[in-house]
């Protein structure tokens, strides 16, 4: 695939382009296993951070012997450990949203790779920022200056990947927060763009302030496609073949994230997954998953599209790809490094 896959932005904002044209570095689990030993690598962000979570731990877990790995599942304050059969995480890689899909909101979920003494952790933060209800009025405050819990466990880690911004885009219903506070001050309405700029400076301001960059490698993931409307994913079965098709993605959210990322101090490392995802109406987990598979079959077949789940992608699947560039680009910086 040629063209511009991924882009690489220093600390000062100056562009460093990583562009992969013909091939780029094949995936190997074993070799990003190696990258990874004794190192943590942390996901956070909204359920398709997730997607792409489950994706990353079914490519390393493939690779290694299953006696050799567990996964602990922290629920609040409370820790299940249990050492993974080999059953269970076939299971697991063969259908993931049927371990994750009940409760992934509470659910902090780390895979450790105990031979490598590797840990590959996903924290649930639709928001990156925290959500928190008002005991007064019982109305939710979306706290633009302050992170939420995934902050206090990712320090340190060697490799964080963030993403944010389905949430941000939802109105209507879907709308998950009724004001919004900023220093101290509650706001009603405030334009989503400018929230969400507040939002990401507050981010950006803890990964300047708290991480290595001699040691520590940040990735944003871009935003991922959905595809409703015109180029609904229900019942397809073939991708967009044309390559001139673009698909409508909330810009300024888009262009809130990139300037971001180029006023920090801290190198941040863009994956843009967004153009050679849209292409993939094919790819989306539509009606099966958890949620969609508990839905009456004749309201299904009434109106399909009416619960289609346009938005997940299945697996194996695209997320399959953005961790094949996350590996790419590990191999094109350690080759920087040393040239």
């Amino acid at each position: 695939m040629g063209g511009q896959i991924l882009n690489t932005k220093n600390g000062a904002g100056k562009p460093r382009g990583v562009v992969f044209r013909g091939s780029f570095p094949r995936f190997n689990g074993t070799n990003m296993l190696e990258r990874l030993r004794g190192k943590r690598v942390i996901i956070v962000g909204d359920s398709i951070n997730g997607n792409q979570w489950e994706s990353l731990v079914c490519l390393l877990y493939s690779t290694i012997s299953s006696s050799r790995g567990h996964i602990d599942m922290n629920i609040h304050d409370k820790i299940f450990r249990a050492k993974v059969s080999e059953n269970m995480i076939d299971e697991f890689c063969a259908a993931p949203l049927y371990i994750t899909g009940k409760a992934l909101n509470k659910i902090n979920i780390i895979l450790t790779q105990q031979e490598y003494n590797c840990s590959v952790e996903f924290y649930w933060s639709p928001f990156l920022v925290q959500l928190e209800g008002n005991e007064e009025n019982g109305g939710r405050i979306l706290r633009l200056d302050k992170l939420s819990d995934w902050e206090k466990k990712c320090r340190g880690a060697d490799i964080m990947v963030f993403n944010t911004g389905h949430w941000w885009h939802n109105g209507g219903r879907l709308k998950r927060w009724d004001l919004f506070q900023y220093k101290g001050k509650v706001v009603e309405e405030m334009e989503v763009q400018s929230a969400f700029g507040m939002a990401m400076r507050t981010w950006a301001r803890w990964i300047d302030r708290n991480v290595d960059k001699t040691s520590t490698k940040v990735f944003f993931r871009s935003f991922s496609p959905v595809h409703y409307g015109k180029q609904r994913c229900y019942n397809q079965t073939q991708p967009i073949k044309d390559e001139s098709y673009v698909e409508k993605s909330p810009n300024p959210i888009v262009e809130v994230v990139e300037r971001t990322i180029r006023r920090m101090r801290t190198p941040v490392r863009y994956l843009n997954i967004t153009k050679l995802s849209q292409y993939r109406k094919d790819g989306h987990t539509t009606l099966n998953t958890i949620r969609q598979k508990k839905l009456p079959k004749a309201m299904k077949q009434r109106q399909p599209m009416s619960h289609d789940d346009c938005s997940h992608w299945c697996l194996p699947g695209v997320p399959d790809t953005w961790n094949r560039l996350l590996f790419a680009s590990m191999v094109m910086d350690n080759s920087s490094d040393n040239s």
